[in-house]
């Protein structure tokens, strides 16, 4: 910033935070079909929603367009959302990933409904369930390999191959399919499949397998279980057994609405009230019906959770809660905050068809937000001495500052300024380039919130490297403008005895490409950007800093907003982690 003399504004934020909060949010296509339903009465004039994510890995910012739906839909109109872990595949599933999943909906502001809900607390009524369909001659069990299975699927172009074990007696099959219970077989050697059409245009609906035979302990099972359901026969039971009105997926399980109701439907709508939880209500029980959504999809990041668990396992980054993560757990690491996250799943809205999100639109909704909340500081980066040859030595002098430019209610901060002060190695030059508005030999600059002054000599080492400035101060000029002359820059600055020496790390987008999942390239890692963290070990910071640890956030004046990482920052030495920049930099910096 280079405003040339001191001013104050007394604007609050207040109001504006008030409005955020009452706002009505944006109608959508779904909003409307909810609307619709609650007039018509259909599903006894209830909203009940879920999240249901699957506990392989940790979630991230295309997750969160989910939950704000979800949990804002129930809560707008009065209904619930519960939190269901479709924990159908224990090989790749963690108690840690549980744990994170329950932590960043919580940190995020949501609140679900009741217990947390797993699909490992229906196994015993999916495993009946599925007796039912073997008996009423819609289920088999399948000798063939899942590589054989495949083969036998046929193509979008080709209609499949029935199994040889398709036309198995019913009783064979129930007796199979209790011995893939008690752990006869092998992983593999046996599945249960829906009868339905090897023919069907849908691939989906080619005898899908509904079990598979996996010898693993589960989470939360432990080992009761050697068969597990398969997620598409899992989750619409759930959804009937929860009494989910409104199931709301993303748009690559159109193709599975229609397994989704068929399952629902071959059960029928007794059996299933039977095992949900209306069975004791007067509420009348209406089976969920699916509704299909577009992800959130926005540039420069990876989305696919395979690719960010190999940047996790490889090293590419230094875990899931790693700053340049697009993961909930790197956000908030980074200094994201739940209400700027939340604005923008909001912003991006809900639409029926696939498009991608500009990652400056998200970056725009952590500034808006850190703008308003987000006390003032000064940190020099990169530091250079000062001498400041009219302060006596020994001597500290309080200066009274407000914390933040638009907000009184966030009172004064005191920050000490002494002989000897650091400012910014970017804010001196010998040799000025065209329109420099900082310090220069002989020439003046403001020190924010202090005083004017005069550089009158450059030391230097032995190889030439400025080391230190002697400066004059002007001490008619606290909050006063010198007279008979203007004074362009203002530069920030720390005292060197005062100032808490701090680590810091200059975080930017981890990808240089817009679309790093894109089919032309062969290697994410191609993509990396090189400068995606900068980390600096020479820094200083006010004082302050170090009292208000708690803040949601800081602006270093000048550099961008900042947070303190919990995890890295001992009590010796703070480790500040920049969230972004003051502004959008991306297009200069990578020309």
């Amino acid at each position: 910033m280079t405003s040339s003399e001191p001013k104050t504004k007394s604007s609050s934020v207040t109001s504006d935070d008030t409005d955020r909060n009452n706002r009505k949010p944006p109608s959508n296509f779904i909003r409307h079909l909810i609307e619709q339903d609650l007039a018509s009465g259909k599903h006894g004039g209830r909203v009940q929603t879920r999240f249901p994510p699957e506990p392989n890995g940790y979630l991230h910012i295309g997750h969160a367009k989910s939950i704000c739906l979800n949990f804002s839909l129930a809560e707008d109109y009065g209904g619930h959302c519960n939190l269901r872990f479709d924990d159908t595949n224990p090989a790749k599933e963690s108690q840690e990933f549980v744990d994170s999943i329950k932590e960043n909906i919580s940190w995020l502001g949501f609140q679900w409904h009741g217990e947390v809900r797993y699909a490992s607390n229906y196994f015993e009524p999916l495993y009946q369930f599925a007796l039912e369909l073997i008996e009423a001659g819609k289920a088999y069990v399948c000798s063939l390999s899942p590589h054989q299975a495949r083969e036998h699927r046929g193509t979008l172009t080709e209609p499949g191959i029935d199994s040889p074990d398709r036309d198995r007696p019913v009783a064979e099959n129930r007796v199979m399919f209790e011995r893939m219970r008690q752990g006869e077989f092998a992983d593999g050697e046996y599945s249960l499949r829906a009868m339905i059409d090897m023919a069907s245009p849908n691939i989906n609906m080619r005898d899908p397998v509904l079990y598979r035979i996996r010898h693993i302990e589960h989470h939360q099972t432990g080992n009761k279980w050697c068969i597990y359901p398969t997620y598409d026969y899992t989750h619409c039971i759930s959804d009937a057994i929860e009494n989910i009105t409104h199931s709301l997926c993303t748009l690559e399980f159109g193709d599975h609405r229609p397994l989704y109701n068929w399952i629902l439907q071959s059960l029928g709508l007794e059996s299933l009230r039977q095992a949900s939880d209306l069975v004791d209500s007067d509420i009348q029980y209406v089976l969920p019906e699916q509704t299909e959504f577009a992800k959130l999809r926005i540039n420069y990041t990876m989305g696919g959770k395979r690719n960010l668990k190999d940047m996790v396992e490889t090293g590419v980054v230094q875990g899931w809660d790693d700053p340049r993560m697009n993961t909930l757990a790197g956000m908030r690491r980074r200094g994201y905050t739940p209400e700027s996250i939340r604005n923008f799943c909001e912003m991006a809205g809900v639409a029926r068809n696939e498009g991608v999100v500009d990652i400056s639109m998200l970056e725009h909704c952590i500034r808006e937000d850190l703008d308003r909340k987000a006390p003032r500081v000064m940190c020099v980066l990169n530091p250079l001495k000062v001498t400041l040859a009219d302060i006596e030595k020994g001597q500290v002098t309080q200066l009274e500052m407000a914390a933040h430019p638009k907000n009184e209610a966030m009172g004064k901060r005191s920050v000490p300024f002494t002989r000897e002060i650091y400012i910014d190695r970017n804010d001196f030059e010998e040799v000025p380039p065209p329109g420099f508005k900082r310090l220069i030999p002989g020439g003046e600059v403001r020190l924010r919130g202090a005083y004017v002054v005069r550089c009158n000599e450059v030391l230097k080492d032995e190889q030439g490297k400025v080391v230190e400035l002697i400066c004059s101060v002007d001490k008619d000029t606290l909050g006063k403008r010198p007279e008979g002359r203007k004074v362009k820059g203002v530069i920030h600055w720390v005292s060197v005895s005062e100032g808490l020496p701090v680590s810091v790390r200059l975080y930017d987008r981890l990808f240089d490409a817009e679309n790093p999942e894109a089919k032309s390239i062969t290697d994410y890692r191609d993509c990396l950007n090189p400068s995606s963290l900068v980390e600096l070990q020479q820094c200083i910071a006010e004082p302050s800093v170090a009292n208000t640890a708690t803040a949601v956030g800081f602006q270093f004046e000048r550099e961008g907003y900042f947070c303190i990482d919990q995890a890295d920052s001992m009590n010796e030495r703070l480790v500040f982690n920049r969230t972004i920049t003051l502004r959008d930099s991306w297009g200069t910096a990578n020309k």
